[in-house]
């Protein structure tokens, strides 16, 4: 058995600039394995990280395509094929549209880069720059999280975990973090606040504030959210035939995204913000067996289909559960 891997605060601001998260992380560990720190860190980042800790990550990040001696190795790595693919125009261009961004939403702007062309960025950065700030904030908070599953892969790799010399500084950026806490607050503070009950008013042509696919669990047994229960997201993936009742072959699904309930019984984001999801089979699981382990169910999953007139619909599905019962319905 591989000896569980101890990970100090030092270590995890390698992987994400957040103090809060990396303090988190480090008082969770020694982890088991890297699917088990993945775990906690997607827990932690979505569930226990406010607003100030995603602008402090963010901030520890330079942007696309700078090439300063400070930036750290990790960046560079995730940044070499935008760099190795922009021209000249192609460089301009994004630096100002790198400016337009931070002008419009405070912080720098926020994409998992490995693999990603020049031309690729600038026209994701351009598509999510007529976001609304609060939608943003949400995707790029997404993007770190990829940013942070990546590096901590590299840190439970063969790498050494000791600290970097060339880790990145918070103030590698020239703003003060509270320029940008100021920007984002005011944006925060614009938006008008939804009542308990409704979902929020979504104007313009983008524009969820949420992925489509959503999850709660409530305990109808205590009469109370369900926390701590890890969720699965899965995509059918196999073209040649759609899952059913007798097809028992079930290496067909994807995973599209994992989270744990918090303490509303609300997941966390599991799969990205879209306009249109696409059409076809999901299935959602929960580990109810590790919530109720005297339970009757060691897992429940639920199977469903989105079709081709409804992917621009919400989809909430959520798990009503007792050790001995549960029921769903879609939700809104």
């Amino acid at each position: 058995m591989a000896t569980p891997t101890t990970l100090t605060v030092e270590d995890v601001l390698r992987v994400n600039g957040s103090h809060r998260f990396a303090a988190a992380m480090a008082a969770a560990s020694p982890f088991s394995s890297l699917a088990d720190a993945l775990l906690a860190a997607r827990r932690i980042w979505l569930n226990e990280v406010d607003v100030n800790g995603w602008l402090e990550a963010f901030a520890a990040h330079p942007a696309i395509g700078t090439t300063s001696p400070s930036v750290s190795k990790w960046s560079k790595e995730e940044q070499s094929a935008a760099i190795s693919t922009a021209t000249d125009s192609t460089a301009q261009e994004l630096a100002e549209w790198n400016a337009k961004y931070r002008e419009k939403f405070g912080f720098v702007f926020m994409i998992c880069a490995s693999g990603r062309t020049a031309p690729e960025v600038l026209a994701e950065l351009k598509r999510r720059y007529v976001n609304r700030p609060i939608v943003e904030l949400e995707a790029a908070a997404q993007e770190e999280l990829k940013i942070t599953e990546l590096r901590l892969a590299k840190l439970f790799s063969s790498e050494p975990t000791i600290p970097s010399t060339t880790t990145e500084s918070l103030n590698v950026q020239s703003d003060k973090a509270a320029d940008r806490i100021r920007i984002i607050g005011a944006h925060l503070r614009a938006l008008p606040q939804p009542c308990a009950n409704k979902a929020p008013e979504i104007t313009g042509s983008s524009n969820r504030s949420r992925p489509p696919i959503t999850t709660h669990v409530l305990d109808v047994a205590r009469g109370s959210p369900a926390s701590g229960i890890e969720v699965h997201l899965e995509m059918w993936k196999d073209v040649s035939a759609p899952p059913s009742f007798s097809n028992k072959d079930f290496n067909g699904w994807a995973t599209l995204g994992s989270s744990v309930t918090n303490n509303d019984g609300r997941s966390g984001q599991l799969m990205d913000i879209v306009d249109n999801v696409a059409p076809g089979f999901y299935r959602i699981s929960f580990n109810t067996s590790k919530y109720a382990p005297a339970g009757f169910f060691p897992y429940v999953s639920i199977i469903f289909e989105i079709k081709e007139n409804q992917t621009a619909e919400h989809f909430h599905v959520p798990l009503l559960h007792s050790p001995f019962s549960f029921t769903t319905y879609r939700g809104s």
